[in-house]
């Protein structure tokens, strides 16, 4: 068996939507707490970076599956390993359960970039991580930048204010799925339906005072979202798949 960190969380009413399913951002935000503890538990937190490294962790790429909706008041058991660091990307990879069922699995790119330059590091240099990594469990998915067609339909311009920030002074991550959602006017879906999955790609920081444009496309059953500065640069991407409910027994 491999090296894995495990936790419990409660979700409650600030975590749920009108639909009484838990946000795609408070999903995001389980599964980066779990991130951020098991690090601190390999002693390669973020203050600990910055110390030995002069550097900090980014989230590059992330996609959860989940099997049905999270509720509140149920307790999500995240378990999660790493895949080890060989190269400038660390994959990341999660199971989620109520329980003793499954209701989920997720997997994370981060990357390790210069405090100063935002230059990338090669994480083979990174000795805490020899011999950590999550052996049998891994997986081995891999989070590919995905295409988007150019029939994207502006939605709206969002402007980012110190609510949406971080530590790290920039747009914090789980915000962007908000940003999804709310360009996909998700309070208007079916309410048979939920968001099974969920990834996303961060393309580049979004700093407050910005506004981002946020664009819309369909592509069979994912629903795109496309978010872009005033320079038109691509900030962030987006696909969700709403799946229908299944009938409870």
């Amino acid at each position: 068996m491999g090296v894995f960190y495990e936790d419990t969380y409660l979700v409650d009413s600030r975590d749920i939507d009108l639909f009484g399913h838990c946000r795609p951002s408070a999903v995001l935000g389980f599964l980066q707490e779990a991130a951020t503890q098991a690090a601190g538990a390999l002693h390669v937190s973020r203050e600990e970076m910055v110390r030995q490294y002069n550097a900090f962790w980014m989230l590059s790429r992330i996609r959860y599956e989940l099997y049905r909706p999270l509720r509140c008041g149920e307790r999500l058991t995240v378990k999660t390993w790493h895949r080890g660091g060989k190269s400038a990307l660390m994959y990341r990879e999660f199971a989620m359960s109520v329980g003793e069922i499954p209701v989920g699995q997720a997997v994370s790119i981060w990357v390790l970039a210069d405090l100063d330059t935002h230059k990338l590091l090669h994480l083979s240099g990174v000795t805490q991580f020899e011999g950590t990594d999550g052996g049998e469990l891994c997986r081995g998915d891999v989070l590919r930048k995905p295409r988007f067609s150019q029939n994207m339909v502006l939605m709206e311009r969002r402007k980012m204010h110190y609510s949406d920030t971080d530590i790290n002074g920039h747009v914090n991550n789980g915000r962007y799925a908000d940003f999804a959602c709310d360009a996909l006017s998700l309070e208007k879906r079916e309410k048979e339906r939920f968001v099974s999955a969920l990834q996303l790609g961060y393309l580049a920081e979004c700093m407050p005072g910005e506004e981002i444009s946020l664009l819309t496309g369909q592509e069979g059953q994912e629903h795109l979202v496309l978010g872009k500065g005033p320079e038109e640069k691509e900030r962030f991407q987006a696909i969700l798949t709403l799946d229908k409910l299944a009938e409870e027994a």
